[in-house]
C-alpha cells in the first residue's frame, strides 16, 4: 500500500511518535467523535486506560501530557509552547473537553496505567470513555498507536492502516514492484512518489514547497539543538551534549586541527543535537519516528555541505529527491512490517531511519534506482535484532547517541553502494521481511517496555 510522503513526515511534538504523537491524535479523535455524535454537551467525565508499552513506559514518553493535549483538542500545530497547560489542570482539576466543554479531570485519578494488561491487536493500546452526571457510558472506544504517529481505531486494525487506500498512479506493495513500475515509466524512485503525491493532492497545494518545508524544520531542530544548553527532562539527568561538542569541533576547525574523520564527528553532533530536542519534547519531524528523528536529518546536513551542487536550486532538488525516496522506502516497511518499536523493537526506528536515510542518499548523489534499493538493504541488514530497552522509558538513553550510530552507519551504506553498479544478493523485500520476522520474535523485554537490556541493567549495576 502506497503511503504518501507527507504521512510519513509529519509535525508533531516529542519525544515519540508512538507514544506521544498517536495517543494525541486518538485522544483528540475521541472527544470530535463525541461532538460529531452530539454527546459532547453531556460528558461530565472521560477516563482513559493505557496498556502494555503505552503504559509501560508512557510517563518517560510523555503519553500522559499527550492524552491530556489531544483531549483538549490540540495538536502539534496549535499548542502553545510556551503555556503550561499540565500545570493548570493540575491545579484546578477542570479540562476543557474539545475546546468547548469544560469537565471535571483530575490527571492521577482519569488517566490509568494498565502495566500489566496488553492488547492482543498491538503494545501500544489505549481506551477512552467518556460517562454522563449518573456514570451512564456515552462513548468508549479503544485505539492503538501503530506507529509513527499513525493510530487506528480498534475495529480499523484488520486494515492496518485507518484510512482507505489512496489512488494513486503507480501502488506497489514491494521493492520489486517499485523497481518494475520505475523501469516500465522510466521514472527515478522520487519521480515516481512526486507523480504519486500530485494525484493525491490539490493543484492549489505544492508539493514541492511543502516537502522543502519538511526538511527546513529538520535543519532548524539542528541548529536548536547545538544552541541549547543544560539538562534533559526526567530522572537521569543527562547534560545535553551537542553544544559543548560543537564548540569543540569548531575550535579545532578554525585552528585547523581537523583531521580525515572530521565529517564523522559533524554527523554525530548534527544527529544528536536533534535527538536531544526531540528528548525536551520539541517540535519534530517524525523521521520515521521522533525516536529516530535524527538519523536523517544529520544525513541531509551532511548532504549539503558535502555534496557537489551548483547552486542552491541544485541544493534544493537533491533535498526533494532524499525525502522523496526515503519516503518510498518507508512505505514499504509500513506495508510489510512495522515501524514500531513496541512491535519491532529500535530495528523498526533507527534502523529504518537508517536504511530511509541510505536510500535518500544514493539519489540525492545521482544513484541508479537499484543502487537506491541496494544502500537501503545494506542499511537494514546491519540493524537487525537492534532491541528497544531505554533507561526509565526516557527516549536518551541508548536512543540519542543511537541516532548517531544510524546516521554514520547510512552514510555508510550509501557509499558501499554507489561503488556498486546496484546488482545485489539479498533484496531489500527479504531484509523487511527478515526485520519483521526478527522483531516478533524479540521478547516483549526488548520492545520498548523498558522491562530489559539497558533499562535493567544499566541501573542495577
Amino acid at each position: 500500500m502506497y503511503y504518501s510522503l507527507f504521512e510519513i513526515f509529519s509535525v508533531g511534538i516529542g519525544p515519540s511518535s508512538s507514544h506521544t504523537v498517536g495517543p494525541m491524535k486518538a485522544a483528540k479523535r475521541f472527544a470530535q467523535s463525541l461532538q460529531a455524535k452530539g454527546n459532547l454537551a453531556d460528558v461530565a467525565k472521560v477516563t482513559t486506560h493505557l496498556y502494555g508499552s503505552l503504559a509501560l513506559t508512557g510517563i518517560g514518553h510523555g503519553t500522559i501530557n499527550a492524552v491530556v493535549f489531544g483531549l483538549m483538542g490540540l495538536d502539534a500545530e496549535n499548542i502553545d509552547p510556551h503555556y503550561d497547560y499540565i500545570t493548570r489542570i493540575k491545579q484546578h482539576k477542570k479540562l476543557v473537553l474539545n475546546q468547548s466543554r469544560l469537565i471535571d479531570f483530575d490527571i492521577d485519578r482519569d488517566i490509568l496505567l494498565e502495566k500489566s494488561i496488553s492488547l492482543k491487536e498491538h503494545a501500544n493500546g489505549m481506551t477512552l470513555t467518556a460517562f454522563d452526571i449518573n456514570g451512564n457510558i456515552l462513548l468508549k472506544e479503544t485505539y492503538f498507536s501503530v506507529g509513527g504517529g499513525t493510530i487506528a481505531r480498534q475495529d480499523e486494525m484488520g486494515r492496518k492502516i485507518e484510512r482507505k487506500p489512496f489512488n494513486v498512479p503507480f501502488n506497489f506493495n514491494s521493492c520489486k514492484e517499485l523497481m518494475q513500475l520505475c523501469s516500465q515509466n522510466k521514472l527515478s524512485v522520487a519521480e515516481l512518489v512526486l507523480q504519486n503525491e500530485k494525484s493525491i493532492w490539490s493543484s492549489q497545494f505544492s508539493i514541492k514547497s511543502r516537502i522543502l518545508k519538511l526538511a527546513n524544520i529538520m535543519q532548524e531542530n539542528i541548529d536548536n539543538g547545538l544552541r541549547k544548553e543544560g539538562y534533559l527532562p526526567g530522572g537521569l539527568r543527562l547534560k545535553r551534549q551537542a553544544h559543548d561538542m560543537y564548540l569543540h569541533l569548531k575550535a579545532r576547525f578554525e585552528t585547523n586541527q581537523t583531521d580525515s574523520l572530521t565529517p564523522i564527528d559533524w554527523i554525530n553532533i548534527w544527529a544528536m543535537a536533534v535527538a536531544e530536542e526531540n528528548a525536551c519534547g520539541g517540535r519534530m519531524v517524525t523521521a520515521p519516528t521522533m525516536g529516530s528523528a535524527g538519523v536523517i536529518p544529520s544525513v541531509m546536513r551532511y548532504m549539503e555541505r558535502y555534496g557537489k551542487f551548483h547552486d542552491s536550486n541544485d541544493q534544493k532538488k537533491a533535498a526533494i529527491n532524499f525525502l522523496a525516496t526515503a519516503s518510498a522506502i518507508c512505505s514499504l516497511y509500513r506495508t510489510n512490517a512495522s515501524i514500531s518499536g513496541a512491535e519491532v523493537g529500535c530495528q523498526g526506528e533507527i534502523g529504518v531511519a537508517c536504511s530511509m536515510a541510505a536510500g535518500g542518499l544514493v539519489a540525492a548523489f545521482g544513484g541508479n534506482n537499484f543502487q537506491i534499493e541496494n544502500a537501503a538493504e545494506i542499511a537494514m541488514e546491519h540493524n537487525l535484532g537492534l532491541t528497544c530497552d531505554p533507561i526509565k522509558g526516557l527516549v536518551q538513553v541508548p536512543c540519542i547517541e543511537r541516532n548517531a550510530m544510524g546516521a554514520i552507519k547510512a552514510v555508510n551504506a550509501a557509499r558501499l553502494a554507489l561503488q556498486g553498479s546496484g546488482n545485489h544478493l539479498v533484496s531489500l523485500d527479504s531484509i523487511i521481511k527478515t526485520m519483521y520476522e526478527t522483531g516478533l520474535s524479540l521478547s516483549e523485554k526488548y520492545k520498548e517496555t523498558s522491562l530489559g537490556g539497558i533499562a535493567k541493567n544499566a541501573i542495577d549495576c
